[in-house]
């Protein structure tokens, strides 16, 4: 059985999310990122992080990896699409997601949310929101007259984006100046396979 390491309060959710997409029998092994120095934990990644996924004799990290690994190996289409050009398109929207939206909406959710008052930079959060409206606008674009990212199916690319946007919900962030991704957003994280993953917090 698949065994998932990691806390549902970390990046692990969003691989939570692909297993209930995928209906795969799995065990989740609750992993705070305390924890994750353990020296049980850094057998599996030795960077100290979670999410670590366990496939038989596979090992792997990273989260988005790990989604595009089990949407390859156990999803079927349209989730996981079946012409090669999409593949590419499900690895490009991904990446985009941890290199244009991840950073600056992390440094957002610090400064807004995490951080104790004494700790929060308010021009830092106002820097990241800036930041953030060019790619948001790209996304709004993009997803004018279409359902999902690559069209008319929900696909693990549309998992992985609104996994990390979904951070934008929980600081708050100001996104009716993007309609079309607002949108998108609140359709794909109301999925009852996301829902399932927010009861287990």
């Amino acid at each position: 059985m698949l065994k998932i390491h990691g806390t549902v309060r970390s990046r692990t959710a969003r691989t939570l999310w692909a297993l209930e997409e995928l209906g795969v029998a799995y065990e989740h092994v609750p992993t705070d990122s305390s924890q994750a120095k353990s020296s049980g934990h850094l057998a599996l990644n030795p960077n100290g992080h979670v999410p670590v996924l366990e496939d038989g004799p596979t090992v792997l990290w990273e989260s988005m990896a790990i989604n595009l690994y089990l949407a390859e190996k156990y999803g079927r289409a349209p989730f996981w699409p079946s012409l090669p050009e999409d593949h590419g398109r499900c690895y490009m929207w991904s990446f985009w997601a941890m290199t244009e939206l991840e950073p600056h909406l992390l440094t957002f959710l610090m400064h807004r949310v995490i951080y104790p008052a004494e700790r929060r930079d308010e021009q830092a959060a106002k820097q990241a929101a800036d930041t953030l409206k060019a790619p948001l606008r790209m996304l709004n674009d993009h997803l004018a007259g279409r359902d999902y990212l690559l069209g008319s199916d929900f696909t693990v690319a549309d998992l992985n984006v609104a996994s990390v946007l979904s951070w934008a919900l929980f600081g708050k962030l100001d996104l009716s100046g993007v309609p079309a991704a607002e949108t998108w957003l609140s359709k794909c994280v109301k999925r009852e396979a996301n829902q399932r993953v927010y009861a287990m917090r």
